[in-house]
């Protein structure tokens, strides 16, 4: 198709638009409007797309749009696309007095995609009198893609039989049309179902491809079906599920695993809990007596109890271990103690029990973080400096860095700093001797 090809607008296409636009809009409204027709464009059916506006109480229109069967591409002249619709430009017929880049008057190839422009159709008849879409049905598409519809009818010729039940809605959608043309028992489904189908806002605000098949494919409800379509985007969304459970619930297996939820009366943040301790058990999640007890509220119970036991076991097993290798590095560096006939001692922490009635003495978060990890691991050491007339008494605290040999942190009750007097003995006296001894450790 080139420009040359398309032909002005007949006029009694003209009379039928000024007809319809004026029945349309309102006395005041300048906005543009479009309309389109069908016609022949070297033997191929065309529908051209019209624009219409009222200025200073003139009728004008121009043809803007032209699609043909027979290609993905259009032509259009004088409009332009945006995301927020359609703008067309005036200027060769005196409404606007600047010249946008797409205002020249003349025709430009695009993808039929973008200017698809859905508007009324002024004489959808016409395509019957073409042979090889008379029994296209077209006159009852309520739609207005009419050259999608056709293109489409055209590889599957069952699309009128979706038109003529009242399903258009359907009519292009390539999965409902394979199905129509194979499969004899769908087609006598469609014809029972199609009352609850023709309403495409009925309980739910749209029926998918994917929610008809899958309620024909599995002899339920077409409201069942998208009740389990949608728990089952409520479900991809869900948390627990996305990071936890879909691990061992497989994509063809997600309407089994909600059916289970609801039969079992629970959810997916309890079931995420069953299965932490599952797996902590070592329990074959494949195995159905494990994923999908009978007795779901009893197993889970059961399992929660086995896992938090198990914790228990592990966590006094975890304790002992810090214990004995809290005491190991204490013994190993127990020289850097300073116990002489001074005002002030220093004495090493010797288990993380230390750790925490100093820190609950003295108000501060030696006994809270991670102060026995670091002390275990050898990268800092944790020291307590006492009053000599009071030596089991809390007075101040020291972190000392084995990686850096220095003091990271030297703090009184409620992190207050140390007295002069102290922090004068700390690094004077206590610390020189503390390196001296590090070297002997070492």
């Amino acid at each position: 198709m080139e420009e040359k090809d398309i032909k002005p607008i007949p006029k009694y296409i003209i009379r039928k638009i000024r007809k319809l636009d004026d029945e349309n809009r309102f006395v005041t409204d300048t906005s543009t409007r479009y309309y389109s027709y069908l016609t022949k464009i070297n033997k191929d059916l065309a529908r051209i797309i019209v624009a219409c506006k009222v200025k200073d109480h003139q009728w004008f229109c121009k043809q803007v749009v032209v699609h043909t069967m027979n290609s993905d591409h259009c032509l259009v002249r004088d409009i332009d696309y945006s995301l927020f619709g359609y703008i067309v430009g005036w200027s060769k017929q005196i409404l606007t007095y600047s010249h946008r880049r797409y205002d020249d008057g003349k025709w430009y190839k695009s993808d039929d995609k973008y200017y698809n422009v859905l508007c009324p159709i002024i004489n959808k008849n016409y395509a019957l009198k073409i042979d090889k879409y008379k029994y296209s049905a077209i006159n009852k598409y309520k739609y207005l893609d009419i050259i999608k519809y056709l293109k489409i009818y055209e590889k599957y010729p069952q699309a009128e039989y979706l038109v003529k039940l009242n399903l258009s809605q359907f009519a292009t959608n390539k999965s409902i049309l394979k199905q129509v043309g194979k499969d004899k028992n769908f087609r006598k489904w469609l014809i029972k179902s199609r009352d609850y189908l023709k309403n495409e806002y009925g309980q739910y605000p749209y029926i998918s491809s994917k929610v008809m098949l899958y309620a024909y494919k599995n002899n339920i409800s077409i409201a069942l079906s998208q009740k389990l379509d949608m728990k089952t985007k409520e479900l991809q969304e869900d948390y627990n599920f996305r990071n936890k459970i879909s691990k061992i619930i497989a994509k063809d297996e997600v309407i089994t695993f909600i059916n289970y939820l609801e039969k079992q009366e629970t959810d997916c943040s309890t079931y995420a809990d069953y299965l932490k301790a599952c797996e902590k058990l070592n329990l074959d999640m494949t195995i159905d007596k494990n994923k999908y007890p009978k007795d779901f509220k009893k197993w889970h119970d059961i399992r929660i109890d086995q896992y938090h036991t198990l914790k228990a076991i592990e966590d006094e097993e975890k304790r002992k271990e810090l214990y004995e290798k809290f005491e190991k590095v204490a013994n190993k560096y127990l020289p850097m103690q300073r116990v002489m006939n001074e005002d002030f001692v220093v004495i090493i922490a010797k288990s993380p029990a230390d750790l925490i009635k100093e820190g609950e003495i003295l108000n501060h978060c030696v006994g809270r973080m991670n102060y026995d990890q670091k002390f275990a691991r050898e990268e800092s050491l944790i020291f307590f400096v006492r009053d000599k007339n009071n030596p089991q008494k809390p007075f101040v605290t020291v972190e000392y860095s084995l990686q850096n040999k220095k003091i990271l942190q030297c703090y009184a009750k409620d992190n207050r700093k140390p007295q002069s007097n102290v922090e004068q003995f700390i690094n004077k006296k206590w610390l020189p001797y503390a390196k001296r001894k590090l070297k002997e450790v070492a």
